[in-house]
């Protein structure tokens, strides 16, 4: 009898503004605390001392991501960003990808950057279109997974916005290519049942986790109580810096 290969772990990711909010989350569940600016864009930066208050204030075990801001063409800029931001002690630097732009030289010079423990991840947005073609320069530059978002936060949540197909598809993709694969995008509660059955790594909430369900409010308790126990045994633990697909 053929032996299915073990699942790997799924984690959830929470996404905080400041310390507090990122002690809340690890203390109800979170795997993964993802240092963002919900206020300054899809992807919004905050700045490097918050972020690196943020890393001071969790257990070296937890996994903290963050975001250099919204996508920018620029190479030597990008590098820059991720330089700083690497620079705070996260374990995972954020950096989102227009579709169809011209990547090479900012995914090549990203490739050849001394981070010290800092991973990469690549953020595609969804509603600009999935677009598979930036996954293997992006696994040839070290990166360690790619993230699937969305950039207008109005427009509606990753669901409504790609078919479960199309979801199971760059997840397939992704992993294939021996990067971990992440969902996010105005994710709800609602939307954890459907998200369970894609096979991703790392499911991303903001929103969901907040009064009134809005992303710019402060951090609710009792909602993220409530994704952590949608996903359930479901979650398993947090995707480390030094995993490989050969170590999962």
């Amino acid at each position: 009898m053929e032996m299915q290969k073990p699942r790997r772990p799924l984690s959830l990711l929470a996404s905080v503004t400041d310390e507090s909010e990122a002690r809340l989350c690890v203390s109800l569940g979170a795997d993964i605390i993802d240092a963002k600016n919900p206020a300054a864009g899809a992807l919004g930066a905050l700045p490097a001392e918050r972020v690196r208050a943020i890393r001071a204030a969790l257990p070296a075990h937890v996994p903290v991501s963050a975001t250099i801001g919204d996508p920018s063409g620029d190479a030597e800029r990008v590098a820059q960003a991720v330089r700083l931001t690497a620079a705070t002690g996260v374990d995972f630097v954020k950096i989102g990808f227009w579709p169809g732009a011209p990547h090479e030289d900012t995914i090549g010079e990203l490739g050849r950057l001394s981070l010290q423990r800092a991973r990469l991840v690549a953020v595609l947005l969804a509603d600009r279109g999935i677009k598979l073609e930036l996954l293997d320069p992006l696994a040839r530059a070290g990166f360690a997974g790619v993230m699937l978002d969305t950039f207008d936060k109005c427009a509606g949540a990753l669901p409504d916005i790609a078919s479960p197909a199309s979801l199971r598809d760059f997840v397939a993709a992704v992993r294939a290519m021996g990067l971990f694969a992440g969902l996010a995008g105005s994710l709800r509660l609602q939307h954890v049942p459907l998200l369970l059955t894609l096979g991703a790594d790392v499911l991303g909430f903001r929103g969901a986790l907040c009064l009134g369900a809005a992303r710019t409010a402060t951090i609710d308790p009792a909602a993220v109580r409530a994704v952590r126990r949608a996903c359930g045994p479901a979650l398993r633990g947090a995707i480390a810096p030094q995993q490989t697909e050969r170590a999962l």
